[in-house]
């Protein structure tokens, strides 16, 4: 989609590799501590239990070597922003290779580890513009990477809504990629200049067609933080609900993107 190709922006590969290491590694940790009960216990991601979410959060960091595994394809023809709008084609297939991992690997802990191992060495092995075939058509391995730091942030985040008094931290880089990744994605939505969107202190995207802003305050304003603007993102958390609890101030006639959300699912 050409409005992506227009909005993208440059991503440091040397720090979306950190960062998609140092998120998975606090959910590994977390994981290591939880009791066959906390496993059990139901998500907010329809029948998934929390060992199924886990088993999806692997799978999400494995989907890395199964594309490297194929033959290269020979041009990239998908763009970074093409991924948001991808995912929810493929839910179905996801939810059945889920619940397949989850039946074929009863000890996370264990599952997780021979992730992390292979995935520092086939990163380690690999240039950065190795090109992959996946969900959203063929990129190069550093843009579906950042994808990665989006998939287990998000994850993450659900992970912690379901197990009381966990809280898995997030990585700062990995949680300014989702965030920008997600921002972004608005803005391709619905391109344009009328309103401003921000999620401090990552990211700032212009959307909405109407008059464009040129200076000094915009018209129409969104602000929230990088969670509550993830969770929106994603459907975790309604418009309606955001406003209704404070966590997001929108001012203009404009400024109401309720009906824009979710970008994915």
């Amino acid at each position: 989609m050409s409005p992506a190709k227009k909005r993208a922006r440059s991503y440091d590969p040397v720090k979306t590799r950190a960062a998609v290491l140092a998120q998975f590694g606090h959910v590994r940790e977390a994981v290591r501590g939880l009791s066959p009960e906390q496993l059990a216990l139901p998500t907010r991601l329809g029948e998934w239990t929390v060992r199924d979410l886990i088993a999806h959060i692997g799978m999400a960091l494995t989907a890395i070597p199964r594309a490297l595994a194929l033959p290269e394809p020979p041009k990239a023809d998908a763009v970074l922003l093409d991924w948001p709008f991808a995912t929810a084609a493929n839910a179905a297939a996801i939810d059945a290779f889920t619940r397949e991992i989850t039946a074929g690997h009863p000890d996370p802990d264990a599952y997780l580890a021979d992730i992390e191992q292979s995935l520092r060495a086939l990163l380690a092995e690999h240039s950065g513009t190795r090109i992959l075939r996946t969900s959203a058509g063929a990129m190069p391995l550093d843009d579906y990477l950042v994808t990665r730091t989006a998939e287990l942030v998000v994850h993450t985040d659900d992970l912690n809504a379901a197990v009381p008094g966990l809280e898995v931290p997030y990585d700062r880089q990995a949680l300014a990629a989702a965030t920008r990744l997600l921002a972004d994605a608005l803005a391709v939505k619905a391109p344009g200049g009328s309103t401003e969107v921000r999620v401090p202190p990552y990211a700032v995207v212009q959307c909405v067609e109407g008059p464009r802003h040129t200076r000094g305050t915009p018209p129409n304003v969104v602000e929230t933080d990088p969670l509550t603007w993830i969770r929106l993102a994603t459907g975790r958390l309604s418009w309606k609900n955001a406003l209704e609890e404070a966590k997001v101030r929108a001012g203009g006639e404009r400024a109401d993107i309720g009906g824009l959300l979710p970008l994915m699912s």
